[in-house]
């Protein structure tokens, strides 16, 4: 008969099991998952705007899920639904219809997860935050870019796409400018969709319906072009002038030939990314985060372009 009493025996027994177990650490906590749906992959901006959120999802340690809407709205909502079974913890979206992927966002809300927008506000739901250039700001510094452009004197039209908030603020920006010059008034506002083949075909009627046109602000990059393309076919490059909104690098190397496009609002894709990502770990953390973030836009012309590529700065 053993001579160890049980309580030795248990107490034994505890610190072999503690020997042969590794120390108690905290578990480590779950990766958060972010579903992403954004506008389009084809555009520079987004693949820009993609990278920084990549970029800093890896510094917070997210996993990131990214789709793509391209331009339809019935695909964002289907990616959001899927998110919404997977039990995402937050969802991005930027939207190509801001009112039609409202009741979606709901959908989310009742599901208990956060919702965030980039680029592209939404309506309907409740979004955490909105993470965009400040658009306004941009379709201020178009306008008067253009007024300065022509002198306060001009006949004015605006290839639109009021589908979006995003365009929407531009175009509220670049109208409040372009009323306090009474003599360039914005004779018509047609869509174009914010693509360019559209915007081309918009282009094309307008010249015909507003033959007295001699400004046009494209409310993206692919509509500056697809109106530049138009104005170039109908032989009035020399008496239009366009201004776009992106400073993607094919409207850079335009403006820079000297063509009808002379100007362009820059946006930073990658800080709003970047900004994003930020934002989502701060609500993470239990911190309190603006509804709304705006990113700082400015303006780019041949000037600043070519002060730029010889390495000095100039501001237009």
């Amino acid at each position: 008969m053993s001579c160890v009493r049980p309580a030795k025996v248990f107490a034994l027994a505890c610190l072999s099991v503690a020997l042969l177990t590794p120390s108690c650490e905290a578990p480590k906590e779950r990766q958060k998952v972010i579903g992403v749906s954004l506008l389009t992959q084809g555009h520079v901006f987004y693949q820009e705007l993609e990278a920084g959120l990549r970029d800093a999802a890896a510094t917070e340690g997210f996993k990131l899920v990214v789709n793509y809407g391209e331009w339809d709205l019935a695909k964002h909502v289907s990616q959001l639904e899927n998110f919404i079974v997977q039990r995402v913890d937050a969802i991005l979206v930027s939207p190509c219809d801001s009112e039609g992927i409202g009741p979606t966002i709901v959908r989310a809300n009742e599901a208990r997860i956060p919702v965030f927008t980039c680029d592209i506000a939404a309506h309907g739901g409740d979004v955490v935050s909105h993470i965009a250039s400040d658009n306004v700001a941009g379709g201020r510094l178009a306008g008067e870019y253009l007024a300065k452009l022509l002198g306060g004197t001009g006949t004015v039209a605006i290839i639109d796409q009021p589908e979006t908030r995003s365009c929407i603020d531009r175009v509220a920006g670049f109208e409040e400018t372009i009323k306090r010059y009474p003599e360039m008034p914005i004779v018509a506002k047609p869509t174009g969709h914010g693509v360019r083949d559209q915007a081309m075909r918009a282009t094309e009627d307008l010249l015909q319906a507003h033959p007295e046109v001699n400004a046009i602000f494209g409310i993206n990059d692919d509509t500056a072009l697809g109106a530049l393309a138009a104005v170039e076919a109908a032989n009035k490059q020399n008496s239009i002038v366009i201004i776009g909104y992106d400073a993607t690098p094919e409207a850079r190397d335009t403006i820079m030939r000297g063509t009808a496009l002379k100007a362009d609002v820059i946006q930073h894709p990658k800080n709003i990314g970047e900004e994003t990502i930020k934002t989502i770990a701060q609500y993470f953390r239990g911190e309190q985060v603006p509804k709304i973030i705006p990113v700082e836009v400015g303006i780019v012309d041949k000037v600043s372009l070519e002060a730029e590529a010889s390495g000095t700065k100039k501001s237009p």
